[in-house]
């Protein structure tokens, strides 16, 4: 519970302010430039590293730091809708980042183990994992609301997220820049600057940090209760007993959903509580995404399809994640963009090499799920794109001289130039290791080694 403050020389520290080059320079986003229009390389060659931290260190110093309005671009959902990303210029990211370095290791203290979107050493199959805990035996947390708050960044109440900062730190120059990036504005892909007065700019490296110091809201109401009601196992058994129902929180930055043991009515009277720990913080959730479902129906979360069913040869019921449909039809048409006439001038070493790429690395996102099947139906379907990429490319040719060509020898299996053809398939399918409440931080200290003397 306490308050830090002197918080501000931190900041400029020297040390901060190379860390946090690093993690900007390192970054993918590194070549993309703000509305200064200057990037990364630029700086390294024009200017140099040192010399650029240095005048930005001296402008927080002297209190003459100001950030610039980002510059807006609109990112294309698969819902058909654009989201709003703001690019911040290389100065206010390195800024954010030695700010961030100062603000999240307090804040990582506050926060609870059901969340677990944008934290050190967390990811989105852990919240997966702890679903699944939660649903199975002899816990049986069947019931689900499954929520998405709406427009979550763009709508977060700057005063509610500013009381929460100012309760664990009471260094007004460090407030004072966190209110500032806040404020900074956007710049319209019209070239229009527009002023933010509420939400906190998408795109920026502090963003994901505020808004889990807003939604620990909500993990702090259901832990409250959990902690006060239902903390232990006599206590949920009496609840049971009286016909009360049980619940969970498992939160993933805006996305969570409480598991309910108990039926619909409990987790249908959930909705209102939701909506009364969102409201003061300036947001509501999204109609069209939040639903009560049992988990014999399944639900779809962070790209996974969670649904419990009968083992084939068994009467045991088991918990099962798959790829969503929507992450299947996803990775289907990102395979039709990169196969198709458009692509013809490339060579076919090319264009495996970075089906490969593409396949491998969302198939190691879903490898903990029940995904065989599904790794196959997605190289059936590759497999057979590249073929008719193939006789586009060299119409002249019959298949049997295509296949001579660009298959291995006695096989139907693509390869030229050293480059085989081995797709989703050959990311093996493994169980993910449930951490529960056991996952460290960076800062969490490690048990002292005592070593026994000759």
């Amino acid at each position: 519970m306490r308050r830090f403050g002197d918080l501000f020389n931190l900041v400029h520290d020297p040390a901060f302010l190379m860390h946090a080059w690093e993690r900007v320079s390192g970054n993918t986003g590194a070549r993309t430039a703000g509305i200064d229009r200057v990037t990364v390389a630029q700086i390294e060659t024009r200017i140099g590293v040192h010399a650029f931290l240095e005048g930005i260190r001296n402008s927080l110093k002297s209190g003459g730091f100001s950030p610039v309005a980002v510059r807006q671009v609109m990112i294309p959902k698969a819902s058909g809708k654009l989201r709003k990303l703001g690019i911040p210029t290389v100065a206010d990211r390195v800024v954010q980042a030695s700010l961030k370095a100062v603000l999240e290791p307090i804040f990582e203290t506050d926060f609870l183990p059901c969340s677990y979107g944008f934290r050190p050493n967390r990811r989105a199959h852990d919240a997966i994992s702890e679903i699944h805990f939660l649903a199975s035996r002899p816990r049986e947390y069947h019931w689900v609301l499954e929520a998405d708050i709406k427009a979550c960044f763009d709508e977060i109440d700057q005063s509610a997220l500013m009381s929460r900062v100012r309760g664990r730190v009471k260094d007004k120059r460090v407030c004072a820049l966190v209110t500032a990036f806040l404020k900074s504005g956007v710049m319209t892909t019209f070239g229009e600057t527009e002023d933010t007065w509420t939400g906190v700019p998408q795109g920026g490296i502090l963003s994901p940090l505020l808004a889990n110091i807003v939604l620990s809201a909500l993990d702090e109401h259901f832990d409250q209760q959990w902690q006060t009601v239902m903390g232990t196992d006599k206590r949920r058994a009496t609840r049971k007993r009286k016909g009360l129902g049980n619940w969970r929180i498992v939160r993933f930055a805006d996305d969570f959903v409480l598991m309910v043991a108990g039926d619909r009515r409990h987790a249908e009277a959930l909705r209102e509580e939701v909506a009364g720990v969102l409201a003061p913080l300036g947001l509501h959730m999204a109609p069209e995404k939040t639903r009560v479902v049992h988990v014999d129906e399944g639900f779809d979360f962070l790209g996974h399809n969670i649904r419990r069913q009968r083992k084939r040869g068994t009467q045991k019921h088991y918990i099962y994640t798959r790829p969503s449909k929507k992450a299947i039809e996803s990775i289907k048409d990102k395979v039709r963009e990169k196969v198709n006439r458009s692509t013809l001038h490339l060579t076919l070493d090319e264009l495996v090499n970075g089906l490969n790429r593409m396949l491998r690395g969302w198939a190691n996102y879903f490898r903990y799920g029940v995904s065989k099947q599904v790794f196959h139906a997605i190289d059936h379907l590759t497999w057979h794109r590249i073929a008719k990429w193939l006789h586009h490319k060299h119409s002249r040719l019959k298949w049997s001289e295509l296949r001579r060509r660009f298959c291995r020898p006695g096989t139907w299996i693509i390869a030229h130039n050293g480059a085989v053809f081995t797709g989703a398939s050959s990311v093996k399918v493994i169980r993910y290791r449930y951490r529960g409440n056991t996952i460290p931080t960076p800062w969490t200290p490690k048990p002292a080694v005592t070593t026994i003397g000759a």
